[in-house]
């Protein structure tokens, strides 16, 4: 596998503006996800977790109950790089579906 592309600043800005619902935070990529059930949330979680262990490139995941927040960056760079966004796409375009619905309110911490 190539040595994944470490991005500047203004690549990640760039990024960003092509992912939906993703932001940056403490230096990462992060996006919540909220779910009918529990088991819904089980489910997306080994759905990403599928994608994640073919791309090689692995997300740190906290589920709270119905709840699923990924945090992606490339842990061997310490940084983020092209593989965080390539994986934020394709979580986003293979797993979107009418099990997530949508916030109650405004953005969580």
């Amino acid at each position: 596998m190539a040595k994944p592309e470490v991005y500047s600043a203004e690549q990640v800005q760039a990024g960003l503006a092509e992912l939906d619902g993703w932001e940056l935070r403490d230096d990462r990529l992060r996006k919540r996800y909220t779910f009918r059930t529990f088991l819904r949330a089980i489910a997306f979680v080994n759905s990403v977790a599928y994608l994640a262990e073919a791309a090689g490139h692995h997300p740190d995941i906290t589920i709270n109950y119905n709840r699923v927040t990924l945090r992606l960056i490339t842990h061997s760079e310490g940084a983020l790089s092209d593989r965080d966004f390539s994986l934020a796409r394709e979580i986003d375009e293979k797993l979107a579906s009418k099990l997530i619905t949508e916030p109650e309110d405004g953005p969580q911490s």
